[in-house]
């Protein structure tokens, strides 16, 4: 069984690490569920393993985390929705590219809901989306924006850490960083799409296209 939990006020960065650190033991020894926690946190930055010093461009724009996932420097804050994942992963095959791609999976099939069609890209880790409407790029390709990024940290085949997509967050936030270290391309979310979705939309269309 997975227990689905919102938190409907913003969560501080290191108590959320830390309550799901406690989730992880707990299903790990069998004493608690599986969990997806829904949350918002206020405006920070947060550096992941692989993250480069050089691409962190506004040091003190909002406070920076060190996180334990993987991948480099991204935004989280107000309007964009962060789903940690505190699921089995042995159970679900013991293959952690295959459980990344059923992350994104998720995601796709979430943002399909509203009309987006989201779409992966070989070398950059979460889910994009081609921006027509936008001037293109300076070889003539379309340009492209990236609408949720994914991240996790797995503890003896428990992850944590997860995905997060973009509802209406304050896209100039994202200017204190080079996103996951990609800087000819730009970040998205659903309203600047042109799209009126809620974050209780998005939070509905995750559970309805979650596959346990």
């Amino acid at each position: 069984m997975v227990e689905w939990i919102t938190s409907d006020t913003t969560v501080d960065y290191d108590q959320a690490v830390a309550w799901m650190e406690a989730r992880v033991a707990g299903i790990r020894a069998g004493t608690a569920d599986e969990a997806i926690w829904l949350v918002e946190h206020p405006p920070i930055f947060t550096a992941g393993t692989s993250a480069k010093l050089g691409d962190l461009t506004d040091p003190d724009r909002f406070p920076v985390y060190a996180a334990a996932r993987g991948g480099q420097y991204t935004y989280h804050g107000p309007g964009q929705r962060v789903a940690y994942v505190m699921l089995d992963v042995a159970a679900r095959g013991r293959d952690v590219r295959a459980f990344v791609c059923s992350l994104e999976d998720w995601v796709i099939a979430t943002l399909a809901e509203f009309g987006v069609t989201g779409e992966r890209r070989k070398g950059r880790v979460g889910v994009w989306v081609k921006r027509p409407d936008r001037p293109p790029m300076p070889d003539g390709t379309t340009r492209e924006d990236k609408i949720a990024a994914i991240g996790i940290r797995l503890r003896k085949w428990i992850s944590f850490h997860g995905i997060s997509i973009n509802v209406e967050p304050d896209l100039s936030h994202y200017a204190g960083i080079i996103p996951c270290g990609i800087s000819d391309h730009g970040v998205t979310s659903l309203v600047d799409l042109g799209l009126p979705v809620t974050m209780a939309d998005l939070d509905l269309a995750l559970r309805k296209t979650f596959i346990a």
